[in-house]
């Protein structure tokens, strides 16, 4: 997942943009969910995965939607800002972070729950006394 970060940040960075993406889900209710990748980075993103992973398989789809994941949540939740860092060289994460996002389930809209990943890093990365 680190070396899927780099490779997609470095696509972004030298603007090799892709085209919009929608991806559409059916669930087993009759429902579906429709995700549009359509700003610019999270183009980018989905390209540069697409070249390396390929979105047509699950992995590398699932590859893609776990990065969006991330790059969603770690402004929306403060408490992560102790595993992460970014820089003008990259990006520094605790490996709980890392395998916590590979593990986790996403939501219908393709995003981590800020609470269930709280708790599943509670359980990797003990309190300090």
């Amino acid at each position: 997942m680190l070396e899927a970060w780099d490779v997609a940040r470095e696509a972004a960075a030298a603007e090799t943009f892709g085209q919009p993406r929608l991806l559409r889900f059916a669930h087993p209710d009759g429902e579906a969910t429709t995700l549009a990748l359509a700003d610019r980075d999270a183009a980018a993103w989905a390209e540069a995965i697409d070249a390396r992973a390929g979105l047509a398989t699950l992995p590398g789809l699932a590859l893609c939607l776990r990065l969006l994941a991330l790059v969603d949540i770690l402004p929306r939740a403060p408490f992560l800002a102790p595993l992460w860092t970014l820089t003008r060289e990259g990006a520094e994460f605790h490996p709980a972070l890392i395998e916590a996002a590979a593990a986790m389930p996403l939501d219908r809209g393709a995003r981590f729950d800020a609470e269930g990943l709280r708790a599943l890093l509670s359980k990797a990365i003990p309190a300090e006394a």
